[in-house]
């Protein structure tokens, strides 16, 4: 068993000194890391201490190494919950590569797989153990974990324990169980999405009373947002997206979010007719053709995933370059963790999203006819205004994420999202044209969508204009001088404001509310209402480099660390072809090979020695044993073929 220290050594220990000693020892010969980011240092000395702690970290922030490092460092075994059966198969994996003794128990296994592994444990042969809430609280479970010394007890996904969180599961409540029965073992609950009041029931549900908290900085900083608001349909978001993953993302792995499966069939078969290798994932299909497109996904390079929500929860692929909405996630939660499947690698990645008014109405149906109760609903209810807010606001993005997570921040200009990039216009007589639209509702008796009364206030001469007699009506044309994109991207903002509300029924008719009665009875030069003027043609941010035919190129890189990579394009692909051969005579994902950002560092300053190896980030002992040789040989290959 990898052991660094025993429990004689361990009781022992009083010095910082030591306990630094073995954290680094670790995170250098099993992970290949040479430095801690962001808490992870004060998080792994806390817990090797025997303190209990609460982490709030965002994805991509190297949460895992919080509880993997101190596992091995103390004795017993660590025991890690995670609903996740993707993630723990993974992390399993990649742990074992790495000379790690590690196991899951979960779904998949066979009887005598499953009898093997508690085998080892009783043996006290492992590391850490992976398994699920639900196999956590039976009773049989317990008692085999009783019986030998726990390392520690992490609980992964811990918002789940939260009715308020996004992914609120009742089984998570339950694992109070753990800090009662072993109340001397040290357990730290993760998450990367957490508001105040999912906090506080993650302190009251798991015990966490005296725990100490550690909250790192939400922001994703390698991330770019990108949010692009349509009038009508799905065509221009189809449009719309072609160009930006062209000029930004043409070739990289990304991961497309559909709200239907019959969207996400179109969308996928619509790619692949443009050339993109694409592939579909929702719950419609069939167990073996999902498993058989998750694997693609995670083992090749370039492969766009079409899906539903149902895909990404667990997916550790590192080098995910963007994730794309093709319509409203569920809130700023959802939306947060989603997006945050891109660039966990640290490298610079992107979050593109594009939804429309029938979104809107589309996501407030789906809360007004769920079975949860008045509460829950509630909650829903307020998470989507949150998230339109968002969706809607002129100024930094960053800053309106950060905020909304209860994070304080100098930002005003992040340069890495769309109203930074490109400072949109707002109506100076956005007030006046709130007015216009409200009072048209109100004059058509309030049994309309948005298109028609976008075609009153234009002056249309349609069939339905015309036998309803709107022709007639005083705001009849009053809004002419105003694109019927600029129309709906009006109503979209008064909606999503809480100016308008939508009738549930089948129509999704605009219907008045107390804040318009308010609105109407404003002036303009006591009241400023901010609109934001949509631009007809989206500008276009091309990010890749361009050179002449035959010339070679520096890829420079700065990852969310800021570390810097200046490195030669041609040797970097050259050794993620060499990278990709590897994953495939051995069966496994690339990234488990090595990360993208770990061939950068190779690409840019081309050791020559094994022992030079040992400064890469990212290559550990185990892996410069079975890969040093190749990794060398293919540099000096690179370097003498002229």
């Amino acid at each position: 068993m990898y052991q660094y220290l025993d429990d004689s050594f361990l009781g022992s220990l009083s010095s910082f000194a030591s306990i630094r000693e073995s954290a680094y020892g670790v995170l250098r010969d099993t992970f290949g890391y040479h430095s801690f980011r962001s808490q992870q240092e004060d998080i792994v000395f806390h817990l090797i201490a025997g303190g209990d702690a609460m982490v709030l970290m965002p994805t991509g922030g190297g949460k895992s190494l919080c509880y993997q490092i101190p596992s091995i460092v103390r004795e017993g075994t660590g025991l890690i919950i995670s609903p996740l059966i993707a993630l723990m198969q993974d992390q399993v994996c990649s742990l074992v590569r790495n000379g790690v003794q590690a196991a899951f128990l979960n779904s998949t296994l066979t009887p005598d797989q499953s009898r093997e592994i508690c085998a080892r444990f009783y043996r006290g042969e492992l590391d850490l153990l992976y398994v699920s809430p639900e196999r956590a609280l039976m009773d049989g479970f317990m008692e085999m974990i009783s019986s030998q010394k726990l390392a520690l007890i992490a609980i992964d996904e811990a918002h789940c324990v939260s009715q308020w969180g996004h992914d609120f599961r009742p089984e998570y409540i339950k694992l109070s169980v753990l800090k009662e029965a072993f109340p001397d073992v040290p357990l730290i609950a993760l998450t990367a999405t957490a508001d105040e009041a999912t906090r506080r029931d993650i302190i009251k549900y798991l015990h966490l009373e005296e725990a100490r908290h550690f909250i790192t900085s939400f922001d994703r900083p390698n991330i770019t947002y990108y949010v692009k608001p349509q009038a009508v349909g799905k065509a221009k978001i189809k449009e719309d997206f072609l160009k930006f993953i062209k000029a930004n993302h043409d070739g990289d792995s990304g991961i497309v979010y559909c709200m239907t499966r019959r969207e996400v069939e179109e969308v996928s078969a619509w790619l692949k007719v443009r050339g993109y290798d694409s592939l579909p994932y929702h719950a419609g299909l069939g167990d073996e053709e999902r498993a058989e497109n998750q694997r693609r996904f995670l083992a090749e390079e370039g492969l766009i995933m079409v899906a539903t929500v149902a895909f990404g929860m667990g997916i550790d692929k590192p080098n995910v370059r963007f994730v794309a909405h093709f319509s409203l996630p569920s809130s700023i939660e959802a939306y947060y963790q989603e997006t945050g499947r891109a660039g966990r690698d640290g490298l610079p990645s992107s979050a593109w999203m594009s939804y429309s008014t029938s979104d809107i109405i589309m996501r407030q149906r789906f809360i007004s006819n769920s079975e949860a109760d008045d509460l829950h609903k509630s909650i829903e209810y307020c998470k989507l205004r949150a998230l339109l807010g968002f969706c809607e606001i002129v100024s930094c993005r960053r800053r309106a994420l950060l905020e909304y997570f209860g994070e304080k921040t100098a930002i005003n200009n992040c340069h890495s999202c769309d109203n930074c990039l490109h400072p949109p216009k707002v109506a100076q007589n956005g007030l006046i044209l709130a007015q216009k639209a409200i009072a048209c509702v109100a004059n058509t008796g309030q049994l309309y969508g948005v298109k028609h009364i976008i075609d009153v206030l234009r002056g249309s001469n349609n069939e339905r204009i015309v036998s309803r007699c709107h022709y007639r009506l005083s705001l009849y044309g009053a809004g002419k001088d105003i694109s019927e994109r600029q129309w709906h991207s009006i109503f979209r903002q008064l909606i999503a404001g809480g100016y308008l509300s939508v009738s549930m029924g089948e129509y999704g008719s605009l219907r008045l509310n107390a804040r318009s009665q308010e609105i109407m009875k404003r002036r303009p030069e006591e009241f400023s209402l901010p609109i934001r003027l949509d631009s007809e043609e989206e500008k276009e941010n091309t990010k890749k480099a361009k050179t002449k035919s035959g010339t070679k190129i520096k890829k420079t890189v700065v990852s969310a660390e800021g570390t810097f990579f200046q490195s030669d394009n041609e040797l970097y692909q050259l050794l993620r072809k060499k990278r990709l051969e590897i994953a495939r005579s051995e069966g496994v994902p690339p990234h488990f090979i090595f990360f993208d950002r770990t061939l950068l560092e190779l690409a840019s300053v081309r050791p020559k020695t094994l022992e030079e190896l040992k400064d890469i980030n990212g290559l550990s002992k185990a892996k410069i044993e079975r890969y040093g040789k190749t990794i060398l040989s293919t540099i000096s290959d690179f370097d003498n073929k002229d």
